[in-house]
């Protein structure tokens, strides 16, 4: 079971890291030099829904599989190595900033967009790639805890 709880973790740590870096390393530059604003907001709103169906999921499913994988590989949280603290740690703030992204600038997003206020859909749209942002460096902080952590490199 153990084995299980592992894959789904990573692969889901995967989907939504790997989905950050997508839409903003990628995604972002594209729509903004080649759509306008209103055709690049309704895309940001459209994909945006999408893919936080499948952060909804990752949060969920990181989350339970790393206290499956803490607590059956360990008796309590004081024998987890530091390496699997400090991911826990990430990953809580992680799934607070994606909590504060859907339930406010991202609702907004979706509200200005769907009635066309385009100057309150911007900004909404900037404040969510800014937290976005900060998600991703703290997921890719998290990669590489967890890949050097497994290979003794943290203590």
């Amino acid at each position: 079971m153990n084995s299980l709880a592992n894959l789904l973790h990573v692969l889901f740590a995967v989907i939504w890291v790997g989905g950050m870096f997508f839409a903003y390393v990628i995604l972002r530059p594209v729509a903004a030099s080649t759509l306008e604003a209103p055709e690049r907001l309704m895309l940001w709103r459209r994909v945006l829904a999408k893919f936080f169906v499948w952060v909804w999921k990752s949060v969920v499913i990181v989350l339970l599989t790393g206290y499956w994988l803490g607590f059956g590989l360990f008796s309590t949280m004081g024998d987890w190595p530091t390496h699997v603290h400090v991911m826990h740690g990430l990953g809580l703030i992680m799934a607070g900033v994606f909590l504060a992204v859907y339930f406010a600038p991202f609702r907004h997003l979706r509200e200005a967009v769907d009635t066309q206020d385009w100057t309150r859909a911007g900004s909404a749209l900037a404040t969510v790639r800014k937290l976005v942002a900060v998600n991703l460096v703290l997921g890719i902080i998290v990669v590489v805890v967890a890949s050097g952590g497994r290979l003794g490199m943290l203590g």
